[in-house]
């Protein structure tokens, strides 16, 4: 789909790589990584279309989100009654959504995630103890599973078409809806982050829309960041993950305000 890059400046790599980093270390204890990865891939390759960049984006997000995603699965318990459901959901429904950022402008999003992200700050400020202890780690019957079949199915979309987020909004809605706490939504949504990034990915680089060396690049730097934002979200517990959630999630409103008033 695009020609690929002979050669890239090294303070260009360099800055990729810094900003995956963080991102990866973001992503493994709230998500919300490719609110750093994402604009920084805009602004080193202006030339090129949102589809390339979204997957380069992909390549680079999965290896750190599969790195959290073991970290976390060593240490917490995995209800997957939730996540296979959930994950089955995410592959087929991110797939569809990066199929669709070659149809419609992902900026359409931008004003409705804007008003979703409000809205789950409002949520967690208001209810202190939301997400501290676990009110349901044994859930029964069809309900649950439903639950995370609609789950994984509308982020999933989400993620593969827009992204920003994905992962807090997982958290969120594993938390609100299943009564998890933040450890063992942080798990449930690192599997299901997985398998958007997987479905997304699979499609882009079909369409030979990823920019190798960028890619690879980052890819290294978001792993070392994962690792070490696994350890401190372990280490430190629920209490911690809420309050870098609340961060991430107001960061990410104002940086779609931002967005919003560029435009």
């Amino acid at each position: 789909m695009i020609e690929q890059l002979a050669d890239i400046a090294d303070p260009i790599l360099l800055a990729l790589a810094f900003g995956a980093f963080l991102a990866g270390l973001i992503d493994a204890v709230v998500g919300g990584g490719g609110l750093l990865q994402i604009p920084l891939l805009f602004t080193a390759f202006p030339e090129h279309p949102p589809a390339p960049l979204f997957g380069t984006n992909k390549l680079a997000s999965i290896v750190g989100t599969s790195s959290a995603a073991i970290q976390y699965a060593r240490r917490i318990t995995i209800e997957w009654s939730i996540a296979l459901p959930s994950i089955l959901a995410a592959l087929l429904f991110s797939w569809l959504g990066a199929r669709s950022v070659t149809l419609f402008p992902p900026d359409i999003l931008r004003p409705l995630v804007l008003v979703m992200l409000i809205a789950v700050a409002i949520y967690t400020f208001r209810r202190k103890e939301f997400g501290l202890h676990s009110s349901n780690l044994r859930p029964t019957g069809i309900r649950p599973r439903l639950s995370a079949y609609a789950i994984g199915a509308t982020l999933g979309f989400y993620d593969g078409f827009f992204g920003p987020g994905t992962g807090s909004f997982l958290i969120f809605a594993f938390i609100r809806f299943l009564g998890m706490d933040f450890l063992r939504a942080s798990v449930t949504a690192k599997l299901t982050n997985v398998a958007t990034n997987l479905a997304a990915l699979a499609f882009f680089a079909i369409n030979g829309a990823i920019i190798w060396e960028a890619a690879l690049t980052m890819a290294v730097a978001n792993l070392t960041g994962a690792m070490a934002g696994s350890h401190l979200a372990l280490k430190h517990g629920s209490h911690f993950i809420r309050r870098v959630f609340l961060l991430v999630v107001c960061a990410l409103i104002a940086k779609l305000c931002w967005d919003l008033l560029q435009h």
